[in-house]
């Protein structure tokens, strides 16, 4: 009987050092994915804090813009701009009487013209 109890320690104490053996193992591979997780994670923080940055840059170049394009020939587009330019410069812009491109009469001004650079403007 006495070497039945030692051979019954002698398992238990097995399962014991096992079980041991396995939950160091198992807790070897956790602490992998939680480094692999910590990675990834200061990764994906990098990318958003550059995002955020690039995206303030964005909104303040559209702002820029915005304040151009209200600044710039009263938000008039760039075609628009360069017909502004002929007409100033004594053109028709206009293609009333086949007159695009003729030489207005004394500067006089023409409605035609100006509905052209500055009509239907929202």
């Amino acid at each position: 009987m006495l070497s039945r109890i030692n051979e019954g320690d002698f398992l238990n104490k097995r399962e014991l050092y096992d079980s041991f053996a396995d939950m160091g193992s198992e807790t070897k591979k956790m602490l992998d994915k939680i480094e692999t997780i910590k990675t990834e994670m200061m990764r994906v923080i990098e990318k958003n804090a550059e995002l955020e940055i690039e995206n303030q840059h964005l909104r303040e170049h559209l702002k820029e813009l915005e304040t151009q394009k209200q600044n710039d020939g009263q938000g008039l587009s760039k075609s628009r701009q360069n017909l502004e330019m002929l007409y100033e410069e004594g053109f028709h812009v206009c293609n009333v009487d086949n007159m695009y491109g003729t030489r207005r009469i004394n500067d006089e001004p023409c409605v035609f013209c100006q509905d052209v650079i500055y009509g239907e403007r929202r």
